[in-house]
């Protein structure tokens, strides 16, 4: 079955197997290899044993950074001396932003007014120039269209790209290598970056595998549009964990996961709220509100997972106004 998946993967969607190998073999040495980390407490409370991958630990914080790499490393010499413009509410901006230091290349990248100061701060501080627009009233693509025309850059969009896919899909890769017999890997889903590259990565990998994406209740476009058998657009969320503040699935990431993944759920954010604290205070792990919505989903037994589960923690970029009022409650 594995054998059968590689082929269809290079010839009917955008990535194959061979693409994130090919990723993992750019960021070597680049991006950090992260921990796998587990809990005793975690695995009484869901009934499972539970495998953490802490891309909170990730170079900018988040697993971003692999993407964005693996994309800016592919630019040609002229691209490379226009620059790219990225839009992004936080964690792939920092991630764009990191790589094209690390490269050489000037970036601008197009962000909300409301994006977390934390993240704002953070992309400046890599160097990049912030076009900041309101997430309600304003296209960011289409910012970011213009100021490419405009500037002749090169666009590096947040998910919807075969090498940024590619890029997110290393993080399974990796974690299988460690952990080479879950029987479960779960993880957020907003775009699909990542949750597309990890299921190419993972269902490769191990046969019969689950793969799990999980939302908020209030940011359910993946819900909706598996339901519908279709990506279906929803209005701009509300959504304390804002790195899933998509409207829409991916064109190229919705295949994949229609395809081979398991399953997508959503969840509250009062049990993103819970699952934050309850990392924080009981594994001294950092976790912003999207790289806690996975573990909501099991603590709060909305998942029923058994055997071996991997998680994926997406980042740590937790706002520090919002991480002490949830450490309040």
């Amino acid at each position: 079955m594995t054998e059968n998946l590689i082929t269809s993967t290079r010839s009917d969607f955008a990535i194959s197997p061979d693409d994130i190998r090919a990723a993992a073999a750019r960021l070597r040495g680049v991006a950090n290899r992260t921990p796998v980390v587990t809990s005793r407490t975690v695995d009484q409370l869901v009934g499972a044993r539970v495998f953490f991958k802490c891309e909170n630990l990730q170079r900018g914080g988040a697993f971003k950074f692999r993407g964005a790499y693996n994309r800016l490393s592919r630019l040609t010499a002229e691209e490379r001396a226009r620059g790219v413009v990225a839009f992004s509410s936080g964690n792939h901006a920092q991630g764009v932003a990191l790589a094209a230091r690390e490269l050489g290349v000037h970036a601008t990248i197009v962000m909300p007014t409301d994006a977390p100061n934390l993240k704002l701060a953070a992309t400046r501080g890599y160097g990049a120039e912030v076009v900041t627009y309101d997430r309600l009233t304003e296209d960011r693509e289409a910012i970011a269209k213009r100021l490419a025309d405009e500037r002749g850059l090169t666009v590096v969009p947040p998910y919807n790209d075969p090498l940024i896919m590619a890029g997110q899909g290393t993080a399974a890769l990796e974690l299988l290598e460690d952990v080479p017999d879950l029987d479960w890997l779960v993880m957020p889903v907003g775009g699909g970056g990542l949750l597309s590259g990890c299921t190419i990565a993972a269902t490769a990998l191990r046969h019969g595998i689950k793969v799990v994406g999980v939302e908020t209740e209030t940011s359910d476009d993946w819900v909706q549009s598996l339901r519908a058998g279709k990506p279906v657009r929803i209005p701009p969320p509300d959504t304390i964990a804002d790195g899933i503040r998509t409207q829409e699935p991916g064109s190229l990431t919705f295949p994949i996961v229609r395809a081979f993944g398991h399953d997508v759920m959503a969840v509250s954010d009062e049990e993103v709220k819970a699952a934050m604290r309850f990392m924080l205070l009981r594994l001294k792990v950092l976790v912003e509100p999207t790289g806690a919505v996975p573990v909501a989903a099991l603590l709060s037994g909305r998942l029923k997972a058994t055997g071996k589960v991997g998680v994926i923690l997406s980042g740590g970029n937790a706002d520090p106004a919002l991480l002490g009022a949830i450490l309040a409650i």
